[in-house]
């Protein structure tokens, strides 16, 4: 009786495992039209296939949610993606049997940036990772600054201009005060 109670718990741990999912980086950064990788990894089970496997990652922000990529039973699902993701989600389905999920979002938009939250499903279990991504945008390139003469002087030179003349100033009356005058003017004594 006790070796079948041990064989019991034995063949269960060995199919129902415990499935993990994390998230390869927690907190993404990128500028606006760049693109990204956002990875999860969760942990495989050698004796359940890849068509038992099913994936739904999404954004989520104050406004809804947004479906970034479903894979149901091993079939992407792309009429579930949200419009807004459209046509700029591509996924690598050979690291899928390793435990990776990969997905590539192209051309970003600062509408991009919030949590996401990718939900790992077998037939047994499911578990989630979640991690950032903030979408800054577009720093404007300025053109380089070309010199115009014709111009008159910048306030910056101006500027410039008065505090060597005051720091001038500033010395010389120090001077005055510290030096006797016949060394200042050696023409007057």
């Amino acid at each position: 009786m006790i070796c079948s109670i041990l064989l019991l718990i034995i063949l269960t741990s060995c199919v129902s495992g415990t499935l993990v999912v994390n998230v390869t980086q927690t907190s993404y950064q990128a500028e606006e039209n760049q693109h990204i990788t956002l990875e999860w990894t969760f942990t495989t089970n050698p004796h359940t296939s890849s068509n038992s496997l099913s994936i739904f990652c999404e954004l989520l922000t104050d406004l809804r949610p947004s479906v970034l990529f479903h894979l149901h039973e091993g079939v992407e699902v792309p009429e579930s993606q949200d419009e807004q993701f459209a046509g700029r989600v591509q996924w690598d389905k050979d690291v899928l049997r390793e435990g990776r999920l990969r997905l590539h979002v192209s051309r970003l938009r600062t509408s991009d940036s919030g949590l996401y939250l990718c939900d790992v499903l077998t037939s047994y279990e499911s578990n989630s990772g979640k991690c950032w991504l903030n979408v800054t945008a577009a720093r404007d390139r300025p053109e380089p600054e070309t010199p115009n003469t014709t111009s008159p002087p910048q306030p910056e030179s101006r500027d410039m201009f008065l505090f060597c003349y005051l720091i001038i100033i500033r010395v010389m009356s120090l001077l005055c005060l510290y030096l006797p005058w016949w060394i200042l003017f050696p023409a007057v004594a």
